[in-house]
C-alpha cells in the first residue's frame, strides 16, 4: 500500500472533526482553503505521531494549532480589508444547509480561539479530562470557560437573529 493510501485510511475517520474545525475558524467562503491547510498540516505532522495519544487527539491538536495560526494570519488580512467583511459575512448560506447552523458557526467564530476550540470539543462530546490534556487547562477551568462561552454564544445569537 502506498504512503498516500495509508494516510487516507488513517485520516478518514477524522475528516468530520477537521470539517468542524474549519467551520468554526473560517467563514463559508474560506472553509475549503482552511480544510486543505488542516489536511496538509496533519499529513506533514504524521511522521511525528508516536502513538502516545490516540490518533484523534494527535490530529485534533495539529489541526487546532494550524487553525489558530491560520486565523491569526486571516485576522491581519481582514484588518486591511475591513470594509468588505460585512459583505462577505452576509453571503447566503450554502445550498440545502439550515441557516441556523451557519448562525451557530458564525457565533462560534466570534469566540476567543481557546473557547472556540473547547466549544467544538464539547459539541463532539469530548470529556473535560481529554480537553484538559489537549489544552493544558484544569477541568474546572474548562467547565468555567465553557459556561461563559455558551452564555456568549447565546448573546451573539440573540443579537443576530430573532429566534434561534
Amino acid at each position: 500500500m502506498a504512503a498516500d493510501d495509508d494516510f487516507a485510511d488513517w485520516i478518514a475517520p477524522h475528516v468530520g472533526r477537521l470539517t468542524r474545525i474549519s467551520r468554526a475558524f473560517a467563514a463559508p467562503a474560506d472553509r475549503h482553503d482552511l480544510m486543505q491547510e488542516l489536511l496538509i498540516a496533519v499529513w506533514k505532522a504524521r511522521p511525528a505521531f508516536r502513538g502516545d495519544a490516540s490518533p484523534a487527539t494527535f490530529i485534533y491538536r495539529v489541526a487546532h494549532n494550524r487553525a489558530l495560526t491560520w486565523r491569526r494570519r486571516e485576522g491581519l488580512r481582514w484588518l486591511k480589508f475591513a470594509r468588505f467583511r460585512d459583505d462577505l459575512m452576509n453571503l447566503p448560506p450554502e445550498s440545502g444547509e439550515d441557516p441556523r447552523l451557519e448562525t451557530l458557526y458564525a457565533a462560534i467564530r466570534e469566540l476567543p480561539p481557546v473557547d472556540r476550540s473547547l466549544m467544538l470539543l464539547a459539541l463532539d462530546g469530548v470529556s473535560y479530562a481529554d480537553m484538559s490534556a489537549l489544552h493544558a487547562l484544569s477541568e474546572s477551568n474548562i467547565g468555567a470557560r465553557l459556561t461563559r462561552a455558551r452564555a456568549r454564544l447565546m448573546a451573539i445569537i440573540g443579537e443576530t437573529s430573532d429566534g434561534f
